[in-house]
């Protein structure tokens, strides 16, 4: 029987309304893949303007431009429209409403209330939310998702398993990461590249290279990518290994795999260090070959490169020939110059920085304060503090922190606390600032008292908290305290100490007088003694003229800094203390033989925002005549006050 043509024309545009949104689906899932999300959600309003409605295959690619995008205000219109569909109930739609709700960074506000209101969850809703919890440092929220899943029968996959990868490495678990890497191999996921490459650095941040270099050797060459060379580079790089990531190159090199940005990015973090300046080098020759050197990112590392290295005219060169310097630009050159304390280049450059129309922000503001702490220059470290107040970055407690250890180091402890009594959040580093403070300017008593207030308040002290505590005991010459800090550390708290705390146990006892219980506490230490703790030894031995435990001392320094010449300027001070001459004969023959030079003292001080550096006898100064002159005129005054207090005392 032949329809009729009314009958025919309603399946005729039924038919081309689902042509025209199946056509429609296909460009903004092109758009999408082709990292066009913007273009996306212009096809997706034109659908709704030509009264299209959206099929089931639409909402899953627009959730995923606007997670792209990482646009919430987009991603809050979308939601709407899902609302009103018939599809909105669908899981796949409801998934991907999830994931773009993490991508915006509303993992507890938005993502976690649509995936609780899911009443059928698919993998891939389980795995944007743990990701979620991952990313938001919210590991105790993902270790529970992760078992509400298991107890649901959801088998887990590849992305379940780079997700708990992720997750250990953020807790630096190794054990946690190990449990994993057994799950991955379970489930077979063991041979996907990117489950192995996520191993490769979940293992180098949680410490263990070995597994690392491990996991490495057993992908197969024929699925081997470029990615899994990065990873093992950039493992070897953050455990300073900078040698052996230099071999990887090299042999990822002869294996034909050309490197990318990211491994030249990589490469140059991992030589960020004063011995490493050559390899630097032969890896910003190599980047110039590949082109990557003109990309601004590897010009900013470029110039932290070789400022870390010492290098600091090169790092400055570099940063000249920038064309279109980023804001990161600015503060890594400026970063540069705080770091080695030169204050004066350092502000130059950031009022260089403003005068370019460019922000600083609160990581600039960070390295200035630094500088100042370095420097000791009080005045710009208050005039930093309004400039931060006027930015709206005071507020930022990591900006707090800055300004409460530049006050203490440029000795204004009521500046300090005055800070510290207006802060509305109090962190533990915001503590260990006020307690190193006050251990620094002589105040031990009020250190320790501030510990035992921290302490009250519920907060539980870390290594710096107990090392600056341990230094309150030290000036103070408070012994008993001391071990008795050092034990709540060990055992209360299951803090291992560093050689810095083992320093000061040291220093402790040889400031006591108790030399021989010193000598024997460095040499039953767990760990290798440094020259720090070598000098601590000897700095004692001076104080109470002990030559036979100094010799001892000063014999490890010398082999430790041959070229320094502190302890052999203090070995002969101990030897003139107890009339030992021959010694002090010795110890200048040994430096002439190791050509040690003892470079003079020298002093800074600022004046008109300029740094001005005196050496012992330095002529050189145009104004020398007249510092000597009132220097001279100094002298005989406070000789004239002394005399003036010591004959009050006589009578």
């Amino acid at each position: 029987m032949r329809k009729s043509k009314s009958t025919v024309t309603p399946i005729l545009n039924r038919f081309s309304k689902f042509s025209r949104v199946t056509s429609m689906n296909s460009g903004v899932r092109d758009a999408v893949s082709q990292g066009y999300p913007d273009k996306a959600l212009i096809l997706f309003r034109q659908m709704k303007q030509n009264g299209l409605e959206p099929s089931k295959l639409t909402f899953p690619f627009i959730a995923k431009a606007c997670a792209k995008l990482s646009s919430l205000k987009c991603s809050q219109m979308v939601h709407t429209h899902m609302l009103k569909s018939p599809y909105y109930s669908d899981k796949y739609v409801q998934s991907g409403l999830v994931n773009m709700y993490v991508k915006c960074d509303q993992v507890e506000n938005f993502a976690y209330a649509v995936f609780d209101r899911m009443h059928a969850r698919e993998i891939a809703a389980w795995n944007a939310m743990l990701m979620g919890f991952v990313q938001a440092s919210c590991f105790d929220r993902a270790l529970c998702l992760f078992n509400e899943m298991m107890l649901d029968g959801v088998r887990p996959d590849s992305v379940t398993a780079m997700g708990l990868a992720q997750l250990a490495s953020g807790l630096k678990d190794v054990k946690l990461l190990t449990s994993v890497h057994c799950l991955g191999i379970r489930i077979g996921v063991e041979a996907d590249v990117s489950v192995a490459n996520t191993w490769i650095a979940a293992y180098s941040r949680c410490g263990d290279l070995s597994l690392s270099e491990m996991v490495f050797n057993e992908i197969d060459l024929d699925v081997l990518t470029v990615v899994s060379w990065n990873s093992m580079i950039t493992g070897c790089g953050n455990a300073g290994e900078g040698f052996m990531a230099m071999g990887l190159y090299h042999n990822m090199l002869y294996d034909g795999f050309r490197p990318d940005l990211s491994t030249i990015l990589n490469l140059l973090g991992s030589f960020a260090k004063p011995n490493a300046l050559f390899l630097g080098k032969l890896i910003h020759c190599h980047g110039v070959r590949l082109g990557c050197c003109s990309d601004v990112s590897v010009l900013n590392t470029l110039v932290c490169m070789y400022s870390r290295c010492a290098d600091i005219d090169s790092a400055r060169s570099l940063f000249d020939s920038i064309v279109d310097r980023t804001r990161v630009s600015w503060t890594v050159m400026i970063g540069s110059y705080a770091e080695k304390g030169d204050l004066e280049d350092a502000m130059a450059l950031f009022h260089d920085m403003e005068a370019a129309g460019e922000q600083p922000d609160l990581v600039t503001v960070i390295y200035l304060i630094s500088a100042c702490g370095q420097v000791g220059v009080l005045d710009y470290g208050r005039w930093i503090d309004s400039y931060a107040i006027s930015r709206g970055l005071k507020s930022d407690i990591r900006v707090s922190n800055a300004l409460l250890y530049m006050y203490s180091k440029c000795g204004s402890v009521r500046d300090a606390e005055e800070l510290f009594s207006s802060m509305n959040e109090r962190t533990i580093v915001s503590w260990t600032a006020m307690i190193s403070g006050y251990a620094l300017n002589g105040q031990s008593g009020k250190a320790l008292d501030y510990f035992n207030v921290m302490l009250k308040s519920g907060l539980e002290p870390n290594h710096i908290t107990f090392l600056a505590v341990l230094q309150a005991c030290v000036h103070a010459g408070l012994m008993e305290k001391g071990w008795e800090l050092f034990h709540m550390m060990t055992e209360l708290y299951k803090l291992s100490p560093g050689l810095d705390h083992h320093a000061c146990m040291a220093d402790l006892l040889g400031r006591q007088g108790k030399l021989k219980e010193a000598l024997e506490y460095i040499q039953r230490m767990p760990i290798k003694p440094d020259a720090g703790i070598w000098a601590a030894l000897l700095s004692a031995c001076k104080i109470h003229r002990n030559a036979d435990i100094g010799e001892y001392a000063a014999h490890h320094l010398f082999e430790l800094e041959p070229q320094a010449a502190a302890p052999y300027v203090e070995m002969a001070n101990i030897y003139a203390s107890t009339g030992r001459w021959d010694g002090v004969a010795s110890i200048r023959t040994k430096m002439k033989c190791n050509q040690v030079r003892k470079y003079p003292g020298e002093s800074t001080i600022q004046v008109d925002g300029k740094s001005y550096t005196f050496r012992v006898n330095d002529k050189f100064h145009p104004k020398g005549c007249l510092i000597y002159e009132v220097l001279s005129s100094l002298g005989l005054y406070s000789k004239k006050q002394i005399d003036t207090f010591r004959s009050e005392e006589f009578f």
